[in-house]
């Protein structure tokens, strides 16, 4: 089947001056102009069965490092089945101070209602990870947003929310992603608030589950609207989507993921409450807090929360220390906390391994958390190399650490240290032998026959021959 062009032909009165603007339904549009006088673009989705003439729901989507078109295709599918127009910044960075962030975003917001006909009660903001942070602070500057969608990110400032400027805020975390706890206690928060919210929670590393949850919360954008009045109701679609609901909650059950159960049953009361009775939900809801098994894991996984809120405290107190006094001798303590992580996710326990996974993702942002303050505020090169060498031991296969070393210590000329992380690198699987040879300040490092030894055992073929006298 072709795909439709749509012509857009805008002129002086929009003030943008001539400009001839394609775009293709059902494709991304990757760099739409936000204005010929600012050099910022954002990519753009619109559904296959897109008309100019009817008002749409529009989700403004933002990445921490500015990847719009990728970010809105991870977004697409879900957005082409519920009928969503998707728009993604390419210039939001997290480098940026937070003020240029949200006038950068208020632009493209802007220009996309310049070109299409949005209903204003069905403007949303959402991101994935620092991406759904900065969604979630959007709203709080940036009027009529109704409501933000968070994959992995936390809300970005509760202390700036407000009772003045409500949204509805659908959060999606795994049990094994280090901001599970922290969206539990945001959850919290907003029902304190009385904000309209749901945390969807996703099957742990299933990529079919980030998409179909993302569906299920664009379904609850629709519903909720239905709710207020902004679109006509449509019993058929609100049967069906309660229907899924109801298999996916007998279907925890039936596999003991009762936590599970229990959450996915609160949020369909949540949605559903101005639609359904339900009736069936609170009978089901009566039932398994009753199960002995609920009650265990319910137990479970409370002390898991303690102890690995007692373990956080010891990992940011003693990196902070070993980063001020750029402690060497200190990484030996971080490996073995490595490998006491990897104990924890074998255990027989569901909610220990879960975890371990998320003190391995905690450890990991906290390293990148210093990292990045470190190269934007330090020429302390010491401490800088302190971290990156803690990095290797946090994130073996994360071979940008192993450069900066390598890097690094043949500036110092500490050409053991060089070798020995060089030799580390292409243990854990390095191969890119023109990086290797082209890293900054190892001019003297790469003539060694020590270094094209190395690379000789590990890549078969080294640049330099290495003789014997």
């Amino acid at each position: 089947m072709k795909k439709i062009i749509f012509l857009f032909i805008f002129g002086s009165i929009c003030g943008l001056g001539a400009q001839e603007l394609t775009f293709k339904k059902g494709v991304v549009t990757d760099s739409v102009i936000v204005n010929d006088s600012i050099q910022e673009s954002f990519a753009l989705y619109l559904p296959k069965d897109f008309e100019i003439s009817k008002n749409w729901p529009v989700i403004f989507l933002f990445d921490e490092k500015g990847r719009g078109r990728q970010l809105l295709r991870f977004f697409q599918e879900a957005a082409e089945k519920e009928g969503y127009i998707l728009a993604a910044s390419n210039n939001v960075h997290d480098s940026l101070p937070i003020s240029q962030n949200i006038i950068i975003s208020n632009r493209m917001l802007n220009k996309t209602f310049q070109l299409f006909s949005i209903h204003p009660k069905r403007v949303y903001t959402g991101g994935r990870s620092n991406g759904g942070r900065l969604a979630s602070v959007i709203p709080v500057f940036v009027p009529n947003i109704e409501g933000v969608v968070s994959l992995g990110g936390a809300l970005g400032n509760v202390e700036v929310l407000s009772t003045k400027n409500m949204f509805h805020y659908i959060g999606i975390v795994s049990k094994e992603d280090y901001n599970y706890p922290v969206m539990l206690s945001d959850e919290a928060i907003l029902n304190n608030l009385k904000f309209q919210n749901q945390l969807l929670i996703l099957d742990d590393g299933d990529i079919l589950q980030e998409l179909y949850q993302l569906q299920k919360a664009m379904q609850i954008f629709t519903l909720s609207s239905m709710a207020k009045g902004n679109i006509p109701l449509d019993e058929t679609y609100i049967d069906q989507s309660y229907e899924v609901n109801l298999i996916e909650i007998e279907k925890l059950i039936a596999t003991k993921k009762l936590l599970e159960a229990e959450k996915l049953i609160q949020e369909t009361q949540s949605v559903y409450r101005v639609h359904k009775k339900g009736d069936d939900l609170k009978e089901k809801l009566k039932s398994l807090k009753k199960d002995k098994q609920f009650k265990i894991q319910r137990r479970n996984e409370n002390n898991v929360f303690f102890k690995e809120s007692l373990i956080k405290e010891d990992y940011a107190y003693y990196l902070e220390e070993d980063v001020l006094t750029y402690n060497f001798n200190n990484l030996g303590w971080w490996n073995y906390q490595m490998e006491e992580l990897k104990k924890f996710e074998k255990s027989q326990n569901e909610a220990e391994r879960q975890m371990g996974k998320r003190l391995y993702g905690y450890v990991n942002a906290l390293v990148d958390d210093n990292k990045d303050v470190l190269l934007r505020e330090t020429t302390v090169e010491e401490a800088l190399l302190f971290v990156f060498m803690l990095k290797t031991i946090t994130e073996p296969k994360g071979y940008e650490a192993y450069l900066q070393i390598i890097s690094m210590s043949s500036k110092m000329e500490d050409y053991g240290t060089a070798l020995f992380y060089t030799e580390e690198l292409l243990k854990n699987g390095f191969v890119d032998k023109a990086t290797l040879y082209s890293l900054e300040d190892t001019a003297l490092l790469r003539i060694t026959p020590e270094f094209n030894e190395l690379v000789t055992k590990y890549l078969n073929d080294a640049r330099y021959e290495i003789k014997e006298q």
